[in-house]
């Protein structure tokens, strides 16, 4: 049971959403490998965060940046922003995410994707396997409530009925796009989803 409820919470919570989406700051995974590489000279790190397909456009972009940031500290600048712009916005399209622009460094970072880099850092999955788990628990546990307790009094009155049927429809969408998005998004990050998964039911 906990195996199969941390599943649906982690593939929910970590399905590409701009609001959650940390690559594209500029204290980001992509922008950080991406200084790395102009500051040694070499593409080859950034290129497993774009498709396949956009690797020549990432080589060629690269190229130029190193021509152009030679020329001084305004032009290194500005060439530098370019390249991470340019990677970050490939790299969104890959996910099937629109790129917005680059974000500045917050130095705050959500605690899930926090909690997920962390994981994958020690290696060890139990802290963010903890973490989503109790968090999702949580949301059905008090959905539930707030729905059983307005079904108590359904029948009282038209208004009430409305506010059970509020929370009842809160309820069965939460829990029912929970695992509609873990059987849509079990497919490896970034390929088609399979025509036949399931989608969230409407009420």
């Amino acid at each position: 049971m906990i195996g199969a409820l941390t599943l649906i919470a982690g593939l929910w919570l970590f399905a590409p959403r701009t609001a959650y989406a940390h690559c594209d700051r500029m204290d980001g995974p992509v922008v950080t490998l991406a200084k790395m590489a102009l500051e040694k000279g070499d593409v080859t790190p950034v290129l497993k965060w774009v498709n396949k397909e956009h690797e020549a456009e990432v080589r060629a972009a690269f190229g130029k940046t190193l021509v152009v940031r030679s020329k001084g500290p305004e032009a290194r600048d500005l060439a530098d922003r370019y390249f991470f712009e340019m990677l970050v916005r490939l790299h969104r399209a890959g996910e099937g995410a629109p790129y917005t622009g680059l974000k500045p460094a917050s130095g705050e970072i959500e605690p899930a994707v926090a909690a997920a880099d962390k994981a994958l850092a020690s290696g060890s999955v139990g802290p963010i396997e903890k973490l989503v788990t109790n968090a999702v628990a949580a949301g059905i546990r008090q959905r539930f409530a707030h729905a059983l307790e307005k079904k108590k009094h359904a029948d009282e009155s038209v208004e009430a009925g409305r506010e059970f049927v509020a929370a009842y429809v809160e309820f069965v969408h939460y829990v029912d796009r929970l695992y509609a998005d873990a059987a849509r998004l079990a497919a490896p990050h970034g390929e088609p989803e399979d025509a036949g998964s399931q989608a969230p039911h409407e009420h």
